[in-house]
């Protein structure tokens, strides 16, 4: 399923994830202590080109799978919010955002 931006549903279940053989970056967004569904999560490489989108389902949580190395996830949710947090991924880890919107 998608939004009419055509990003898919994010709502993926983040406890227990084993990253294996895959360099992992996940993350919750809130507002005001409360999971935010719609909000948009955004994979961009080191040179902030565009890789990635998932929009937060109801538990407003997010994941991307990556390659090793430097990347950026902005989070861009309704009232005008946007923050952009840089990330290094390496292959069985698991990177956890908690984004307060």
């Amino acid at each position: 399923m998608s939004d009419s931006c055509g990003a898919p549903i994010g709502g993926v279940a983040l406890a227990g994830v084993d990253a294996g053989n895959q360099a992992v970056i996940q993350g919750t967004v809130t507002r005001d202590g409360q999971p935010l569904s719609s909000a948009y999560a955004r994979l961009l490489n080191d040179d902030g080109e565009f890789a990635g989108e998932v929009v937060t389902g109801d538990e407003g949580t997010f994941r991307f799978f990556a390659a090793d190395g430097e990347w950026k996830v902005r989070v861009l949710a309704s009232k005008g919010f946007t923050d952009e947090f840089t990330v290094q991924a390496q292959t069985g880890t698991v990177i956890d955002l908690q984004v307060s919107a």
